[in-house]
């Protein structure tokens, strides 16, 4: 096998951006560092590609082994190569985020990784630059939120109007005015209305709505327009 035996070798990294809600704010997965250097120092979820697979494939890999779960929705975000980014060796790492329903897969998060469910503008300090990758992946995630249903990913099965329009608020921290909203969101035809509802969180109780998951499917890429232009970033 012919190689560049002129070039010097160095290590290939993903790194995970995990998002999740849990019915009232917008959260980030963190973890404990299992070895040196900051060991038990809190961190994104990540690992290095392996010889056979892609990056993808290893984000993908490295989601399953903390979820247990395949078809996560998940996004490559950006590639950080920076010289001197990893204290221990030159690493350079890919990075995605990821969207989780909290309270859909908690039982099966995977208790080796020791996770923890931060407030998303309320985490600890994290390893290397991985601060850097979680501020890009808000940016990110805000900008494609404002042009396409991908929060619908962070939701229950069934689910209300004023719920998915908390998770909003919570993704761009401004207050959306609920008829505008909820007429925005019902012209998309993207919900299916139920006809049991939430009765903990109002006296009157608000309808359950669901995903209709062959609209979604055919448009995803439709534009929403639910956030106005100037608080997208």
């Amino acid at each position: 096998m012919r190689r560049y035996t002129q070039q010097k070798r160095f290590l290939f990294a993903v790194d995970c951006i995990i998002f999740g809600y849990d019915g009232q704010d917008l959260k980030l997965l963190v973890i404990q560092r299992s070895f040196e250097p900051f060991k038990g120092k809190w961190s994104l979820v990540g690992g290095f590609v392996q010889n056979n697979e892609s990056a993808e494939d290893a984000a993908s890999r490295v989601l399953k082994d903390l979820t247990g779960l395949d078809g996560l929705y998940m996004e490559q975000l950006h590639a950080f190569t920076d010289v001197d980014r990893d204290t221990a060796e030159r690493t350079v790492s890919i990075a995605y985020f990821a969207l989780i329903d909290i309270q859909k897969y908690k039982q099966q998060i995977n208790e080796d990784y020791h996770p923890v469910w931060c407030p998303i503008n309320q985490y600890p300090e994290l390893i290397f630059d991985h601060a850097t990758f979680v501020e890009l992946a808000k940016e990110k995630l805000r900008y494609k939120a404002a042009l396409h249903p991908l929060l619908f990913e962070l939701l229950p099965p069934k689910f209300t109007i004023p719920q998915l329009q908390n998770l909003y608020t919570c993704v761009y921290n401004i207050e959306f005015d609920k008829g505008n909203f909820t007429r925005k969101l019902l012209s998309t035809g993207l919900l299916v209305k139920l006809k049991d509802k939430d009765k903990l969180n109002s006296r009157k109780g608000a309808f359950y709505y669901k995903v209709d998951a062959k609209k979604y499917k055919a448009g995803f890429k439709l534009f929403l327009n639910f956030v106005p232009q100037s608080v997208r970033l």
